[in-house]
């Protein structure tokens, strides 16, 4: 009975997003002082958020928008890097174009990826990867 239930109902259920960890929220953290202090990035926003997408960080680095992804792990292989796969960064585009309808304008603008390694009592590694992709569409 509960099999036919779902199936009946699951089309009309969202899907909720998985709660981000302890480790990826900290990685954030991290990210976004590191964006700010170390890049000098002025920070717009933090988890934009769309049906379908989210983006990690908007920030300016000068005249130009930045929507950045934020890949935090305790191990390095696979890379985070790798794991911003074409299915990801369709989903960063797309809500980096909605907040672009929302907000106005045509900036430029451009996708970076910010891979944070944290092994287990250890400082993080930070990797800065500006221009990391195209938009998808």
């Amino acid at each position: 009975m509960t099999s036919w239930l779902t199936k009946l109902f699951k089309p009309l259920m969202k899907e909720v997003p998985p709660a981000k960890t302890p480790l990826g929220e900290r990685g954030e953290n991290v990210a976004a002082k590191f964006l700010r202090h170390d890049c000098g990035y002025r920070i717009l926003t933090r988890n934009f958020r769309i049906e379908g997408g989210e983006v990690d960080v908007i920030a300016r680095d000068g005249d130009t928008l930045v929507f950045v992804e934020v890949k935090t792990r305790a191990y390095d292989d696979p890379t985070p890097e790798e794991q911003v796969n074409h299915a990801k960064q369709h989903q960063i585009t797309k809500a980096a174009k909605v907040f672009l309808s929302r907000y106005g304008g045509r900036p430029r603008a451009r996708f970076d990826i910010v891979a944070i390694v944290w092994p287990h009592g250890q400082k993080p590694i930070i990797r800065h990867t500006p221009s990391a992709f195209e938009a998808t569409y």
